[in-house]
This record gives C-alpha cells, sequence and structure tokens, in this order.
C-alpha cells in the first residue's frame, strides 16, 4: 500500500472549526475575500498595521461638529482601530493567520447571549478608554465572556460611551468615514442613564440638568440592566462596524464611497434640520428592538440624511392642524408609522413650570384606519424628551391605536365616541389622547393602561391626568418605497374616483317642467291652487 498522492494541504482542527462558525453566519467568502486583500504574501499573515488601518475610524483633515463634543471624543477615536485588534485577535510572529483571523471575527460577530455581547462592548470600551488617557473605574472579575463588570460610571463616561457607538453606527454605513462627523445631542438616553442608575442626594432638576457638572457614581451593573431593559440592541453597534469594515476591505475606497456614502455637507444638513425626529432621537428609537421598522429608521435617518423627507408622511406645522388635514396625509398608507407629539404643560400661575416641554410618541405596526374603537396587532410607546423610555406591549390587551373621524351621515349619537387619535388605555380614559384640533393632547397615568408597560411619559407626569398645548406633530413613514408607492396609488385612486362625482352628466336628468322641485316650488308659493295630476 502506498502513501497518498494528493497534493492538497491538511486542514486542522482548529481550523475546520473556526471555518465552521464562520460558514454559520454566513460570512466565510467574505471572510477569505477580506484576507486575501489584507495578507502579506510573503508572511501569509495579515500585518497588524494593515489589520489596525482596516478597523481604524481617525483620518486625517477629519472634523467633528455638534453642541456638545468633549476634548477626549475625537482622541477615543483615534484607538479604535487598535483596541479592536487587541481585544479580538491573537498574532503571531508574522501578523495575523488566517486561523486566528476567522477566530477574531467569530468572537465579535458570531451569535452569542446579549450579555455577552454588552460584555464585549464594555471591553472594547475600556480599552479604547485606557489608550486616551481617559479614567474608568471599571474591571472585570474574569477574562470569561459572560463575566461580571464591577466599578461605577460617571455621567460624561457614558456619554462617550454613547457616542462611540453612535459613530460605529454612522461608520459601518458610510464606509468612505471621510469628511465631517455631527454629532447628535444624546441628553435625551444619559438621563435616563443617570436617574435609572445612580442615587444622587436630595435629587436634581431633570427640566434643568447639565449631566457634564455632575460627578455622580452610575453603578456599572445597574447600567448593564438600563441598557438591557432600553436599548438592547446598543451592543449591535460593534458587530456591524466589525462587519462592515472588513468588507470594505474589500472594494477599492473610492468605488466602495460613490455609492455607499453621503457627503458631509449632508450630514451636517441633517442635523440642522428643526424636525421633532432628530439623528439622536432616531437612533434611540432603532436600538430599542431588531425588526425592519429599525433598519428602515437607520437607513433614512443615520446612514443618508436627505432621505429623511421622503419619510415625512405629516406635519402640523407644514399641512396644518386638524385631523383631517392629519387624516388626508395618512390615510391609504398601509406600513409601521412612528408619531411624535410636543406639547407643553405646567401651571399657568407658575411660571417655572409653564416653559415644561416634553415629546411623547407612538409606533404603530400598520396605518391608520378610521374606527370608533381600538385596533392593532403591536406597537410601543416612546417617551422622547426628556427623558428616552420604551413602553413595549405587555400581551394582557390589544388597545394599541384609537384614531376615529366624525361619522359621515348621521346627526344625532345618544353616545358618541372621541374623535380624536389615541393610544392605549380605553374609550374616555386614553392613556395618550390627541383632540380633534391638534391642539391639545391628554396623557394619564399607566394605571389605566393594560396594553402598554408601564412609566411616565414625561418627568414629574404624576397620577392626574395631564393636558398639554401641542406645539408640533409629525409622523413618518417606516414602510420603506414599498408602503409610499401603494399609498400614492390610493391617493390617485381616489382623486379619479372624486373627479367622476364631480362631474354632471345634463343627459340623466329629466326636463324641469317635469321634475319634483318644480312641483314643490309651485305647492310652496301657491298650495291652494287645484292641480290636475296627469295621467
Amino acid at each position: 500500500m502506498g502513501a497518498s498522492t494528493s497534493a492538497e494541504p491538511r486542514i486542522s482542527v482548529e481550523q475546520k472549526e473556526a471555518e465552521a462558525v464562520a460558514a454559520s453566519t454566513g460570512a466565510l467568502p467574505m471572510l477569505q475575500k477580506a484576507f486575501s486583500k489584507l495578507v502579506d504574501d510573503e508572511k501569509n499573515a495579515i500585518p497588524l498595521e494593515n489589520l489596525q488601518r482596516c478597523f481604524g475610524f481617525a483620518h486625517e483633515g477629519r472634523s467633528y461638529s455638534g453642541s456638545n463634543v468633549p476634548d477626549s471624543f475625537p482622541v477615543l477615536l483615534d484607538h479604535v482601530g487598535s483596541s479592536l485588534v487587541d481585544q479580538f485577535f491573537v498574532p503571531d510572529k508574522g501578523g495575523i493567520n488566517w486561523i486566528e483571523f476567522v477566530r477574531g471575527y467569530n468572537k465579535c460577530c458570531a451569535r452569542v447571549s446579549a450579555s455577552v455581547s454588552l460584555n464585549m462592548l464594555v471591553r472594547v470600551f475600556l480599552a479604547i478608554s485606557r489608550k486616551a488617557n481617559v479614567p474608568l473605574h471599571l474591571e472585570f472579575e474574569s477574562e470569561d465572556d459572560d463575566c461580571k463588570v464591577n466599578g461605577y460610571l460617571l455621567p460624561s463616561h457614558v456619554f462617550l460611551l454613547l457616542s462611540v457607538c453612535w459613530v460605529m453606527s454612522w461608520g459601518f454605513r458610510i464606509l468612505k468615514g471621510e469628511g465631517s462627523v455631527s454629532l447628535p445631542d444624546l441628553n435625551h438616553l444619559v438621563l435616563p442613564a443617570i436617574t435609572s442608575c445612580a442615587q444622587v442626594e436630595g435629587g436634581f432638576n431633570v427640566w434643568d440638568c447639565d449631566f457634564s457638572t455632575l460627578e455622580v457614581q452610575l453603578s456599572a451593573g445597574k447600567f448593564v440592566t438600563w441598557v438591557m431593559s432600553t436599548v438592547p440592541c446598543l451592543p449591535d453597534c460593534l458587530r456591524q462596524y466589525f462587519h462592515a469594515r472588513l468588507e470594505m476591505a474589500i472594494t477599492a475606497r473610492d468605488e466602495l464611497a460613490s455609492s455607499n456614502s453621503s457627503s458631509a455637507g449632508d450630514i451636517l444638513a441633517t442635523a440642522a434640520c428643526d424636525y421633532l425626529l432628530t439623528q439622536g432621537r432616531a437612533w434611540a428609537i432603532s436600538i430599542t428592538q431588531k425588526s425592519s421598522v429599525n433598519e428602515e429608521i437607520s437607513r433614512a435617518f443615520i446612514s443618508n440624511g436627505g432621505g429623511m423627507d421622503d419619510n415625512l408622511i405629516y406635519r402640523s406645522s407644514a399641512h396644518g392642524r386638524g385631523l383631517n388635514r392629519f387624516w388626508s396625509c395618512v390615510e391609504g398608507y398601509r406600513g409601521p408609522l412612528l408619531i411624535l407629539v410636543a406639547a407643553s404643560s405646567g401651571d399657568a400661575h407658575d411660571r417655572n413650570s409653564i416653559n415644561r416641554k416634553w415629546v411623547v410618541g407612538a409606533l404603530t405596526d400598520q396605518g391608520f384606519e378610521n374606527k370608533d374603537i381600538f385596533y392593532g396587532n403591536s406597537g410601543c410607546l416612546y417617551s422622547i424628551s426628556l427623558e428616552f423610555h420604551v413602553f413595549p406591549p405587555t400581551g394582557k390587551e390589544k388597545n394599541f391605536v384609537y384614531s376615529h373621524l366624525h361619522p359621515a351621515g348621521k346627526v344625532y349619537e345618544s353616545h358618541p365616541k372621541p374623535v380624536g387619535v389615541a393610544f392605549g388605555g380605553n374609550p374616555g380614559n386614553e392613556r395618550i389622547f390627541i383632540d380633534e384640533d391638534f391642539s391639545k393632547v391628554t396623557v394619564r397615568h399607566h394605571a389605566i393602561d393594560k396594553t402598554y408597560h408601564s412609566g411616565s411619559l414625561f418627568p414629574d407626569q404624576g397620577f392626574l391626568p395631564i393636558e398639554g398645548l401641542i406645539s408640533e406633530v409629525e409622523v413618518w413613514g417606516l414602510g420603506g418605497k414599498v408602503a409610499k408607492e401603494v399609498q400614492n396609488k390610493y391617493k390617485k385612486r381616489e382623486e379619479l374616483f372624486t373627479d367622476q362625482r364631480r362631474k354632471v352628466d345634463l343627459k340623466t336628468f329629466a326636463n324641469w317642467e317635469d321634475s319634483a322641485e318644480k312641483m314643490m316650488m309651485d305647492m310652496m308659493s301657491d298650495p291652494n291652487t287645484v292641480r290636475r295630476e296627469d295621467r
């Protein structure tokens, strides 16, 4: 028996296992192409410098804009690439070989539990902060992926962590990664983290709070719990950025930039738009849960600011106030919709409270219908400003949406149904109710609502119903191009029917002398006139 003459190299068990995990995620072909682009053929390994450059975010000439960009933020971004390489790859003498390259990808992007994914994000942020000389008081109990993290964060550290995550979310879509980065306002995410994780002696005024000056300690354990309950998709930005940067290595930057990136001017223009749904608020909503809706939010509001107007269905300041104007814009849209309401409330005799402005929102899984009962299959309520909270369905009731116009053709109703738009609760006791004129919104305590989870929709809500004066209402379509095309066809069809009803065919009318209208007018003018009935 002779020895095998096969020229094929033998594949080790370690390589087979690593490739099997990568193949289960569908990323193995992409990894093979990326490795061939980054590898040093002489050493058959990827030099560390090449891989750090691949994952790096820093570029010469980059500028950062925003209302509150800290000095340490650009320094943090300078160390993103090296920190990712150190965290996920084990170098050999010549660099990163094929097996370690695949293992590094699997460690970051393979399917893991939510707690492990969050741990990876915190470890990366800790490594970035140490390289940037930003002191963090965090420590992991062991090197295990699912170990506990101890210590605390300051509010400024939470802001930096969220800012890095935002840049990763933006960076994995704008693959070219050049130009000016506009950092959105993220205060609405930092404030609930403080109120949920820290104990402030004597409390603090949420309505007038500068978190950058607070030195309160946010327990690491409570912060992890807050992320898992409020923004559980936050760690996904790391995996998405990691995967996108390897894809970028496959295609030349110039080619990739021409089709996948927007200009710096577009990004800055988006930040300057005076919409209720800012980039920061849209991003916060997008990381609350995994769905096609959140993907649509990310596509329109994070990666391509120029597409925001395409998603705007209704805006009270532009289209007019009132339920009829609202209905003319949303009718026929058969897809998820996000409605935001900005209002102000307070005691008219208290100068400090009259200026309290807040924003609440609701996400529906379908379009609006004219019904005098609640309907819908799913949805979420949002506290948008000042603090961001999400209230998903409880599963106990299905009073998701109520939208009722004045009944057509009816003069009297013994028990008229409320006319307006509402979410949660029950008829007459809605969690959120917008009146017919879109002038007032009533927000009630969560005790009357079994459809959405409990919680305050704005700070200091209390138990009594709060009536706020509406300053703006926005509705954003999140059903993609298909839902918009369906609505356009619906509107064209309705316009055609309206035009047909307006046209009068004179041939269908009888002679005036024989009409019932003339007979009635003659009888009213002289009812005693004797008339002979023609037979």
